[in-house]
């Protein structure tokens, strides 16, 4: 291995100094190595030490003869008695190297570097984490699907709930805010298919439709606040078979007051039960409840209400139905649209169903303290087909 050997001008002058500045000098300016080692006395503590080997393979003149660009001069301070001649014997050093530099030495009667230097180089930038913020610091990030941490008409694809900033359904991350809080977010505002909508009788296209083929069967799951709703997540086959497709009924949550609205006609709550089919293509079914009547299947949910925003509660086998929810008739509207929640995702297929159901008041009312607002506004139809089921 080879190590730093200076001509012996230098190497006399250089025994005056400690080992480790030739050492860093080596380093900086990447001298050539040549096959003897100089043995250099420290006269700030009496001792020598071998020099440490030096990489040729950088340095300032490598690095010139290269195009590109040198390293900084470093800024080198000793004791005061060998300062001019030391700078002068880096300078014979340098110009027998081919190197043009020059060194800045300060004199005084401290060894320590100063502070900072206009010319040194810049420190060595703070490695990045995971870009996951403090939980502490992060809602979840929507309505889960079958991840407990998604979107509430999102495909099942597993999200890190912290990933997302914040939304809301008020104030700075509110509605009007979400297209802006991220650029995954930006069909909410710039999308041309957007949920919900306010569905219009005379806009409808009024025809025949295919009846839904419903097959819903008591079924255990598990109830969660999410921080933007109750949601029951499902265990179990509950299908809905439509335009040629059957969707597994995956989860189903409430918003208060309804989002949708019908011919000028708003609801006090609404009941969006989310499918999804093979291919990953989601379909809702919408059920609106004005006040009126006790909920069976609302009762039940509500019985097992979660405690805390995260906290989740079992629900014993075959205690939801959701025929219960259903009303006698199960005419539509039915229209393309998208998640009502970010990020806004459009391809869904809507299933408003006309007639609503009820729920007490009390029920309302409990449901309201955790959640006064939890609807996005009407989103324009921009031309959609909506069609009503005759």
């Amino acid at each position: 291995m080879n190590h730093l050997c200076l001509e012996s001008p230098v190497r006399r002058l250089l025994q005056n100094t400690i080992a480790g500045l030739l050492a860093a000098l080596s380093l900086w300016y990447g001298l050539p190595a040549r096959a003897n080692t100089a043995t250099l006395a420290n006269p700030l503590h009496g001792s020598s030490a071998p020099m440490q080997p030096v990489a040729t393979a950088s340095g300032a003149a490598s690095a010139a003869g290269n195009g590109e660009k040198p390293e900084a001069a470093p800024v080198i301070s000793i004791r005061s008695a060998v300062a001019k001649q030391l700078r002068e014997a880096i300078e014979q050093s340098n110009a027998a190297s081919g190197i043009k530099k020059k060194p800045t030495v300060l004199v005084g009667s401290s060894d320590k570097a100063p502070a900072a230097s206009a010319h040194a180089p810049a420190p060595a930038a703070a490695a990045r984490g995971h870009g996951v913020p403090a939980e502490a610091k992060s809602k979840p990030s929507g309505h889960p699907l079958s991840s407990k941490t998604g979107n509430p008409h999102a495909p099942a694809v597993a999200h890190d709930p912290h990933d997302a900033p914040h939304w809301s359904y008020e104030g700075e991350t509110g509605p009007q805010a979400w297209g802006q809080l991220q650029p995954s977010f930006n069909l909410c505002a710039i999308g041309k298919r957007q949920s919900p909508i306010h569905i219009e009788d005379s806009e409808a296209l009024l025809g025949p439709a295919e009846p839904l083929q419903v097959n819903y069967l008591p079924s255990k799951g598990s109830v969660v606040n999410n921080g933007h709703t109750i949601q029951v997540d499902l265990e179990g086959s509950n299908t809905l078979t439509v335009r040629g497709s059957t969707y597994k009924l995956v989860q189903f949550h409430f918003h208060h007051p309804a989002e949708e609205k019908l011919n000028y006609k708003g609801f006090a709550m609404v009941a969006h039960l989310v499918h999804q089919n093979a291919k990953g293509q989601l379909a809702v079914l919408a059920v609106l409840f004005d006040p009126g009547d006790a909920s069976p299947m609302v009762q039940k949910v509500w019985t097992h209400m979660p405690l805390d925003v995260g906290d989740r509660v079992g629900l014993p086998d075959g205690l939801i139905d959701l025929n219960e929810t259903l009303p006698k008739d199960m005419r539509y509207y039915q229209f393309m649209g998208s998640l009502t929640t970010p990020p806004c995702t459009e391809g869904v297929l809507w299933l408003v169903l006309r007639q609503p159901m009820t729920l007490s008041r009390e029920q309302l009312k409990l449901f309201a303290q955790l959640f006064p607002n939890n609807a996005r506004p009407t989103q324009p139809t921009l031309g959609r087909v909506v069609r009503e089921a005759q």
